[in-house]
């Protein structure tokens, strides 16, 4: 047992390391870093933890009830990535896009991340499947950056082939709902009503809850299409989006 914890520890340690030095950094990454440490101290201190355990009943009791509970929530997370793994965007709509809207991701060195660059590859597929949809990048500034997320996504997709003149930039919104809302009121300015029939390109664990934030949103006929996240951040990916869900249900956010 003792070398089984220290095993996954370090596994788990080399895995959040390596996301760091890519510059992908958050919960996802945070709360598996937490727990390999963890991990890697009750396997070196294994002995000494028993015998302090032993010493008082209640540090036992205590102890049992706190395994308890992170059992039930990794119980919870992997019922998540279940979902995540057979969850499929909603299904196709009545009519041809007239909207595609593409969700930013970060952009380090003010550049694409792969995230962002698998988003990107989808919305160059989609708008040369809909020659006549409007397509909005969405994304402000991300911090000690100097380029925002819609200017990078809008020279990718000019980079890709397609044409400047159909590409519309919201550069100042900060989080998925301002990206929304902020995209509706550049089309609503130009004569595009919320109604119309809308597609939200977005990475693939994404695709729900940013369903749900664009109805939030007024949206009232999207289709989310999810981007494949690359294998090496996958799961961390769906670890930040699990608390992301979470977040948005008990903050009655939709």
């Amino acid at each position: 047992m003792r070398w089984l914890l220290l095993a996954i520890g370090i596994l788990l340690l080399i895995d959040c390391i390596y996301l760091v030095t890519v510059k992908v950094t958050h919960l996802g990454v945070i709360v598996p870093a937490v727990i390999s440490a963890a991990l890697i101290a009750l396997s070196l201190f294994i002995k000494p933890w028993q015998a302090w355990l032993r010493g008082r009943r209640w540090r036992l009791l205590a102890w049992r009830l706190l395994l308890t509970g992170f059992f039930l929530w990794l119980a919870s997370l992997v019922v998540f990535f279940v979902a995540m793994q057979r969850l499929q965007p909603s299904g196709a709509m009545d009519a041809d896009p007239r909207v595609i809207v593409v969700l930013g991701s970060s952009t380090p060195n003010g550049q694409a991340s792969p995230v962002l660059v698998e988003r990107l590859k989808l919305a160059y597929s989609l708008a040369g499947q809909h020659p006549r949809a409007l397509v909005v990048v969405s994304g402000g500034t991300d911090f000690r950056q100097e380029i925002s997320e819609a200017r990078v996504m809008a020279d990718y997709l000019v980079g890709l082939g397609l044409d400047a003149a159909r590409i519309t930039l919201e550069d100042q919104s900060t989080s998925t709902y301002e990206n929304l809302v902020f995209s509706a009121r550049l089309l609503e300015a130009a004569g595009v009503k919320r109604d119309v029939p809308m597609v939200l390109v977005t990475s693939d664990f994404h695709t729900a809850r940013a369903g749900w934030i664009a109805e939030e949103a007024g949206w009232s006929n999207v289709r989310a299409a999810g981007s494949l996240t690359p294998l090496y951040m996958r799961y961390n990916a769906w670890t930040r989006e699990y608390f992301a869900c979470l977040s948005g249900w008990l903050l009655r956010e939709y």
